[in-house]
């Protein structure tokens, strides 16, 4: 066979790239999408989120304070005093005042939180401004591990921890006259001990801590402007 004969070589076919812009443009637009949708659902569920909070809030309050059936809203002012909450307003610093049925005081309940074994947990406690005692709890939110640090809401031995807790102040008002502080489960032998819960102790001690730090830094503001909450006509 001569040279001749030989096959053709084929020539290889371009690699044709398909244009970047197009590609570029698709991604862009469902990125703007994907935004688009995620801050309408917020802006959607935002004030429904607020309203089922307010509502449990309320709740809540009557639950610390079972003798209340109307409430009030009070933040606490740089001047020391306590002025009502302006609706719609937000503070952080901000307390309930409970109220029977004549419009007499009958608890406060505050919010506070700490961090607990799995993160942050929430409660509500009712104070008593007479007693000086806490008088209930309610844990607001909570991550802790289910059927063990859960039980922090649930365990009627740990809950009775909470009917008259001792945080009274020293006789200056500036602090704790005991400090409240937790116990192993059964030791209980004051009554600003708590017992913890054995199989939940983390999140029981992160409860004592956090009612010990709140209940200090309140006890002294509150005790010397009771009188800022007495008022008819609550609502």
């Amino acid at each position: 066979m001569s040279a001749s004969d030989e096959p053709a070589a084929v020539a290889a076919e371009p690699v044709v790239m398909p244009p970047i812009w197009p590609m570029y443009r698709a991604l862009v637009g469902i990125g703007l999408l994907c935004g688009f949708l995620i801050v309408s659902a917020f802006a959607l569920t935002k004030p429904i989120i607020a309203k089922n909070r307010a509502e449990a809030l309320q709740a809540a309050i009557f639950e610390v304070l079972p003798a209340a059936t109307s409430s009030a809203s009070f933040d606490w002012q740089a001047d020391g005093s306590f002025t009502e909450a302006v609706p719609g307003q937000a503070a952080e610093e901000r307390l309930h005042a409970g109220y029977d049925g004549d419009g007499r005081l009958v608890g406060l309940a505050i919010e506070a939180h700490g961090m607990g074994y799995q993160d942050m947990v929430a409660l509500l406690y009712g104070y008593s401004p007479e007693a000086q005692t806490i008088v209930g709890i309610k844990v607001l939110e909570s991550r802790e591990t289910p059927g063990l640090g859960t039980r922090i809401e649930t365990d009627p031995g740990f809950l009775a921890n909470f009917v008259a807790l001792d945080v009274r102040l020293n006789a200056e008002g500036t602090g704790p006259l005991h400090t409240v502080e937790h116990v192993k489960p059964g030791k209980k032998t004051d009554p600003w001990q708590i017992d913890t819960i054995s199989g939940a102790t983390i999140s029981s001690v992160a409860v004592t801590d956090i009612l010990a730090a709140s209940s200090a830094a309140w006890g002294p503001r509150i005790q010397p402007r009771k009188g800022d909450f007495v008022k008819g006509g609550a609502q």
